[in-house]
């Protein structure tokens, strides 16, 4: 009677993706987020990981983590492994729904610029379905399951669709109290936690060396940062491309002749070639033109 011999075991799966992410992010908090996880969860599947090979992959030290000699030469073929399944299951998934194109965006590019684009989407291809997930970052897309990635990136990237141009907006009403930029500094002037530093970028062209420093409310979301701005709340940075329909409809003004042109764009582009007829395709050529 013959007996089979045990077979070695295959180290936990969740153990290889948490090592992989942490080792190429640089850390647990990194990998987490984009796994989806908590810090937590990748702390015990790499222990779990290093406790099945009977091996350590990162040293821990008061600072955080950093790659033993062992986790740092096998981490390339982690990288290449791990890439190439993220693009055969984007694959798969195009097969499986080839009329279903995903999107990732910011939350304002999302309210503010791609959801007017869409009833004019669906009446030229209506047998496309888009679905739209907004992010505050990029996503790794040759991991993650998005076709396309709309985001602000550095001036001369692929996929250019505008320039970031910005300059000061506000509702008529409070326009007519505003003759030159340096009457900005008796009105409320609203910031946005997501451009920070545009008020900066904008004053220090249009009123330089006045050291001017924005006082009025702050949000954490652009979008509602420019409806209060309609409701006549303060003067708001406006993005060129997120204002332009308020713009067109009067419910906003530039109250001043200076744009600022930053050096970054509205950038549309996606992990792997898109086959040309593609939905993803032809979603990507329809907004690139609309």
């Amino acid at each position: 009677m013959s007996v089979a011999p045990p077979r070695p075991k295959f180290p936990p799966l969740n153990g290889l993706r948490a090592f992989e992410a942490a080792a190429r992010l640089g850390g647990f908090a990194a990998a987490a987020e984009e796994l989806g996880v908590t810090p937590g969860a990748i702390t015990a599947h790499v222990k779990a990981l290093e406790d099945s090979l009977g091996a350590k992959l990162f040293a821990r030290h008061a600072r955080g983590v950093r790659l033993t000699a062992l986790g740092e030469r096998v981490l390339p073929g982690f990288t290449r492994a791990f890439d190439e399944l993220g693009g055969a299951v984007q694959t798969l998934r195009a097969e499986a729904a080839p009329r279903t194109v995903h999107i990732a965006t910011l939350p304002a590019i999302a309210q503010l610029w791609l959801s007017p684009r869409l009833p004019g989407l669906r009446a030229a291809a209506p047998g496309i379905s888009v679905s739209i997930t907004a992010m505050e970052a990029p996503p790794n897309l040759k991991r993650a399951p998005y076709d396309l990635s709309l985001f602000y990136r550095a001036a001369g990237a692929e996929g250019a669709v505008l320039e970031d141009v910005i300059f000061p907006v506000c509702a008529p009403s409070l326009a007519e109290r505003l003759r030159r930029p340096e009457d900005l500094e008796r009105v409320p002037c609203i910031s946005d936690t997501t451009w920070a530093e545009d008020w900066r970028h904008w004053a220090e062209v249009a009123m330089p060396g006045r050291g001017f420093a924005p006082r009025g409310p702050v949000f954490s979301l652009y979008a509602l940062a420019v409806e209060e701005a309609v409701n006549g709340a303060g003067v708001l940075i406006g993005h060129g491309a997120l204002v332009a329909r308020h713009l067109a409809a009067g419910t906003l003004v530039a109250p001043f002749g200076t744009r600022v042109t930053l050096p970054r764009v509205l950038s549309l582009w996606s992990a792997r070639r898109l086959r040309p007829g593609s939905a993803a395709a032809r979603v990507a050529e329809w907004l690139r033109e609309g």
